[in-house]
């Protein structure tokens, strides 16, 4: 282990431990450092990768804190790594979601209230009033799940859905341009989910998530082309586009 993993070992030993809770300031950086028996060079790299992993945040002209350590903090980053997956790891990430989003709607039978219900109701008429233009259609779609997410109360699993849904929108944008009764199908769909959530009807919930979750999923495993072919998808007629 490297000075630096070391050093990053103990300072997070530190706030495991409740010596440095979320919210608290670190201790100047020659105190820290000869609180831990290291050196001040390492303890800085130690500092700089904390901060990047949203540990830590430098508050200018005010010294360095830990952070809330809530899961949308620890957690945000998630985007940006899923956005380096290519080839196959795009259908991972689909099972991924066909994982977790139907638990998530479950859950969320049990948890929602009027005003959310409310809210799905309002993107359900905006996705049937842009049917035709697939970016606005997703862009509803997305906030649909982002809303039944919401419901559950869990902020991990808000954060989670919420890393992987850029792929997984820009996959669902891609189906939009190449099959026309993507759309129809979608909102009926979304339809079903809509309709167990006004129930509170869990088993009933999660099936139609788990319905709509696959039909993207079986799409995907359709259309994409192996990653030596250079990470593409095929319209039916064979014309390739590139994939999300």
């Amino acid at each position: 282990m490297s000075l630096t993993d070391m050093a990053i070992a103990r300072i997070r030993e530190l706030i495991r431990a409740g010596a440095l809770p979320p919210g608290s300031r670190l201790p100047p950086e020659r105190q820290l450092a000869a609180e831990l028996g290291l050196s001040r060079n390492p303890m800085r790299e130690a500092v700089k990768a904390l901060v990047v992993a949203r540990v830590l945040e430098v508050r200018r002209g005010d010294g360095t804190y830990v952070t809330s350590l809530t899961p949308g903090v620890l957690l945000g980053n998630l985007a940006g790594t899923v956005e380096l997956l290519t080839g196959d790891t795009l259908v991972e990430l689909i099972e991924t979601r066909r994982l977790l989003e139907p638990a998530a709607t479950e859950l969320a039978a049990a948890r929602i209230d009027d005003a959310a219900l409310a809210e799905l109701a309002r993107h359900l008429d905006a996705m049937r009033a842009s049917r035709h233009s697939p970016e606005q259609f997703n862009l509803h779609d997305a906030a649909f799940h982002r809303t039944v997410a919401a419901a559950t109360g869990n902020e991990t699993l808000v954060t989670l859905l919420e890393g992987i849904a850029g792929r997984t929108l820009r996959a669902r944008v891609r189906r939009g341009t190449v099959d026309g009764g993507a759309a129809d199908r979608a909102v009926a769909e979304h339809e079903a989910i809509h309709r167990a959530l006004a129930a509170r009807d869990v088993p009933l919930a999660r099936a139609a998530a788990l319905m709509h979750v696959t039909t993207t999923e079986n799409w995907l495993r359709t259309h994409l082309r192996r990653p030596e072919d250079g990470d593409r998808a095929t319209t039916p007629a064979g014309t390739a586009r590139v994939a999300p």
